[in-house]
């Protein structure tokens, strides 16, 4: 396991159950957090813009056909979350990532590895035929670590 502690709070330890393999997969197999910490569920961002209208308008939602474009936009949807509590990539312990065409895997994880640098939150990967947004290729929903403000 390796851990990182956030504050005096809690700890969050990867789990790898065969430690010498880690660097063979983009996410760890498990994520516990020991201690306390309040958790925030980030529903699914899509290169849509984080606000915008429904029903959906159009406009709203042209997308590159790139799957690194469209996931450095749906990061950046998840980046406003992140910051609005203060948050960080590292406090991100699952991050479960839809996609319309398995083949875009590599292309959505090589996009995604800047933000996460060396942090690998538990992952879940399902490809599906539509996304909520038209055109989208990929979303993303995430569960988050917040450590408790001492008060």
């Amino acid at each position: 396991m390796s851990d990182k502690t956030l504050s005096n709070a809690y700890t969050v330890e990867t789990v790898q159950p065969n430690p010498a393999r880690a660097d063979e997969m983009p996410y760890a197999p498990a994520v516990r957090i020991v201690g306390a910490c309040d958790l925030m569920f980030v529903s699914g961002v899509t290169p849509s813009p984080l606000y915008h209208i429904h029903p959906h308008i159009d406009a709203d939602h042209q997308h590159p056909i790139d799957i690194t474009e469209q996931t450095k936009r749906a990061m950046a949807g998840a980046k406003e979350v992140l910051d609005s509590v203060g948050a960080s990539w590292r406090d991100v312990v699952k991050i479960t990532k839809y996609l319309t065409d398995i083949r875009d895997a590599d292309g959505m994880h090589a996009a995604m590895r800047p933000y996460f640098g060396d942090w690998k939150p538990a992952s879940t990967m399902i490809c599906i035929n539509q996304l909520s947004s038209p055109g989208a290729r990929v979303e993303l929903d995430m569960i988050v670590a917040i450590p408790k403000k001492a008060g």
